[in-house]
């Protein structure tokens, strides 16, 4: 449940961290840590709205709550009998990233909302996202070392699928970054086309279906579980979404809330890619859970 618990959060914070930049909140604490100079909490400010203070504090308090929630996932693992050293390894990342997203969200903010920063913003969360999705799918199976589902060219797709799913996300942030959505009114945007980063972006969305169909043809002549199976039917049923949402998004001239409801589903996009690439490998079944028995009392 913390494993899914994570995952949950993980998505969760960068839907947040959209609506932060779609609302124009992105400077509503001014400063990091702190969000006014000498104070950690929103204060009233001339030059501040009270309600981009409200969505930027309330972003950074989530992310106190996912840096408990991943800590406690941490110690879950460690507790776990027998000892998953992987499980630790992939528990372990979660605080970690957590840390380290919060120092990159800081430096955003000290840069005045930057695009570049903003994209780096974006793809630690969107790493972050992917692992503990691998999290997730390490709490249901068994530590041996991988066995492929599939065969060796059909393994070898997913890895140039999990590459256009990279590309794909990288040429989204792009698109914000020189879409009218900065974060703030005030931050210099990104001095490309939009109109030529959207036909990029669309043409790599194009690859990742052309790859997921072409995965889906071989998928036929092999012998493939119902887990894989099923997780397949959900990456093509979310991406067709995905791909309608973001073309609506576009013909509407990004509206806000499509903004927010195309990154729910980047996310999802994010899940189930690393899902279909984990249900792609056996690591055999669960090991039976041992007890850690007390020391006995010492003989008087």
């Amino acid at each position: 449940m913390l494993a899914l618990a994570v995952l949950v959060m993980q998505a969760l914070i960068s839907v947040t961290g959209v609506t932060v930049r779609v609302t124009g909140s992105g400077l509503g604490c001014p400063t990091w840590p702190q969000c006014f100079p000498g104070s950690m909490v929103p204060v009233e400010h001339p030059e501040v709205a009270t309600l981009h203070q409200v969505i930027e504090f309330g972003n950074r308090l989530l992310t106190g709550v996912i840096g408990f929630v991943a800590l406690a996932c941490f110690v879950a693992a460690l507790r776990c009998r027998p000892r998953r050293k992987r499980l630790v390894r992939l528990a372990l990342i979660m605080p970690l990233g957590v840390v380290a997203q919060a120092i990159i969200g800081g430096m955003t903010v000290l840069v005045d909302l930057a695009w570049w920063s903003v994209s780096v913003h974006f793809m630690a969360s969107a790493v972050l996202i992917w692992l503990a999705a691998i999290l997730y799918k390490a709490t249901k199976e068994g530590d041996r070392e991988p066995v492929g589902v599939v065969p060796t060219p059909m393994r070898r797709l997913l890895v140039a699928l999990v590459a256009v799913t990279a590309a794909v996300l990288i040429a989204g942030t792009l698109v914000t970054a020189a879409g009218p959505h900065a974060g703030d009114p005030d931050t210099p945007r990104l001095d490309l086309p939009v109109h030529t980063l959207v036909q990029v972006h669309g043409l790599l969305v194009m690859a990742y279906v052309l790859l997921l169909a072409i995965f889906g043809v071989w998928l036929r002549s092999a012998r493939p579980t119902k887990a894989l199976l099923k997780t397949y039917a959900s990456a093509c049923a979310m991406v067709l979404v995905q791909g309608a949402i973001g073309s609506v998004q576009y013909y509407l001239g990004v509206p806000e809330a499509m903004v927010v409801l195309h990154m729910a589903a980047a996310t999802l996009v994010i899940i189930i890619t690393a899902l279909l690439w984990g249900e792609s490998r056996y690591r055999g079944a669960l090991p039976e859970p041992t007890e850690v028995k007390a020391a006995e009392p010492a003989a008087v």
